[in-house]
């Protein structure tokens, strides 16, 4: 991976083991109370997974990080017992080394083979397969550039970009209808923000956007869906 790195240190938390924070935007990559938990809530809840499984679903994400977004994401794929295979995809401009990445996920041991997997893989690049029926796809680079050239439309995706306030790039206009061109017709997405500039790009990209009880501490996060 040749793109920029994270950059990161990290703080200890009696809930959530240690918890890596992004130095470049100041923001922790994930909840402080429950990182899992708070995944489960916002992103798999949030678009009704995993009720909506079906065999060659697509998630596409906004923000890899430590890969506990996917790997959740898996894990309720396979206890599921959905037949066929899952695709997904994330966009990411500052990939951690795989020793980080251990160390952040070592916080959830109920992820464990599918933790080991992804970090043993992670420095190859490319598709990693999460098992025999889930393929993932990490896309290295600024998403502006990235994900106009991707190819796919994804069923749900998950918006998990550091802070609007901090990282306020990824959550552009642009960015947002972008988003919308690359979701497929009844497609949805979430995010564990309520930033009106936020929900306001959404439903200017052309989602139903509505405001829905957050995770631990946040009152709010969004919920969007792609009529046609």
């Amino acid at each position: 991976m040749q793109n920029q790195h994270a950059d990161l240190s990290w703080r200890s938390t009696d809930g959530a083991g240690e918890v890596p924070v992004s130095e470049r935007f100041d923001d922790p990559y994930f909840s402080f109370e429950n990182g899992l938990e708070e995944t489960r809530h916002v992103f798999l809840a949030g678009n009704d997974l995993p009720a909506r499984f079906a065999d060659g679903f697509r998630i596409a994400e906004l923000g890899f990080g430590t890969g506990l977004n996917m790997l959740t994401a898996a894990l309720a794929w396979q206890r599921a017992g959905t037949a066929g295979r899952l695709h997904l995809t994330s966009f990411e401009a500052y990939p951690m080394d795989a020793h980080e990445m251990r160390r952040a996920l070592t916080a959830f041991p109920e992820l464990g083979r599918l933790r080991d997997i992804l970090v043993a893989a992670w420095a190859q690049g490319g598709q990693i397969a999460l098992g025999q029926t889930v393929q993932l796809d990490v896309i290295i680079g600024d998403a502006r550039e990235t994900l106009p050239a991707w190819q796919g439309a994804a069923d749900a995706w998950f918006l998990d970009g550091f802070s609007p306030a901090k990282n306020p790039e990824l959550w552009g206009a642009d960015l947002m209808a972008q988003v919308y061109a690359h979701t497929a017709p009844g497609g949805t997405a979430a995010t564990y923000t309520a930033a009106g500039f936020v929900r306001r790009g959404l439903a200017d990209a052309g989602f139903e956007v509505e405001r829905t009880p957050g995770f631990g501490r946040k009152r709010h996060m969004t919920r969007a869906r792609r009529r046609t």
